[in-house]
């Protein structure tokens, strides 16, 4: 992964430049920006790091065929990058290993990907890494479940507590749940035994 660096003293300036002399727009990019100390009569330097997101894409690729193949699995990809958003769908000649129980691999695989990102950049990516269909159906099942909970507790007016859920989880139901009328939702718990309560909310 090749990372273009840019110092300046006005930070503002500097990702315009960087974008500029890299013909590239700032939805093609990720970047962070640190204060470097210049001297004592020299000022404030800013420096950019700065990447291209189909670089990243490229590298999480060849990571995962590693790992995969390590888990003596055959493994193709498809990929697509919308909204500063990676998305990998591995197809393979085993998809329960890869998925593994209740989706605890892919969610390892998911882990060791940002963790290998963030080590060598110092860069949060958000990725979604999915095996076919595994988590588009988790969600219609999880929205659905949600929905239904929705229903229960506008009709009786009693809060319920769902199971704990990984963050993922939780952001799926809220978004699905925020213009449900009668109801509104809480994160409570720490992690991993976070959870969402479902409370009647007045209209």
């Amino acid at each position: 992964m090749e990372v273009y660096v840019y110092e300046g003293k006005e930070e503002n300036e500097l990702l315009e430049k960087a974008l500029t002399e890299l013909k590239l727009t700032e939805e093609e990019v990720l970047y962070k920006t640190e204060e470097k100390k210049a001297g004592l009569f020299k000022g404030t330097v800013y420096k950019l790091s700065i990447i291209k997101i189909s670089e990243i894409l490229k590298y999480l690729k060849e990571y995962l065929a590693t790992i995969t193949k390590d888990m003596g699995l055959e493994v193709s990809f498809e990929t697509n990058i919308r909204n500063k958003q990676i998305t990998i769908k591995m197809f393979s000649d085993n998809n329960a290993i890869l998925i593994g129980k209740n989706g605890q691999t892919l969610s390892a695989l998911t882990l060791l990907c940002k963790q290998a990102i963030y080590s060598q950049l110092g860069i949060y990516v958000y990725i979604n890494l999915d095996v076919e269909n595994y988590k588009d159906k988790q969600v219609a099942h999880l929205e659905r479940l949600a929905k239904n909970i929705a229903r229960e507790v506008r009709q009786t007016q009693t809060p319920v507590v769902m199971d704990n859920m990984n963050s993922y989880e939780r952001r799926v139901v809220h978004n699905i749940l925020t213009n449900f009328k009668g109801v509104k939702t809480e994160s409570e718990g720490e992690e991993p035994n976070r959870h969402i309560i479902v409370k009647p909310a007045k209209e």
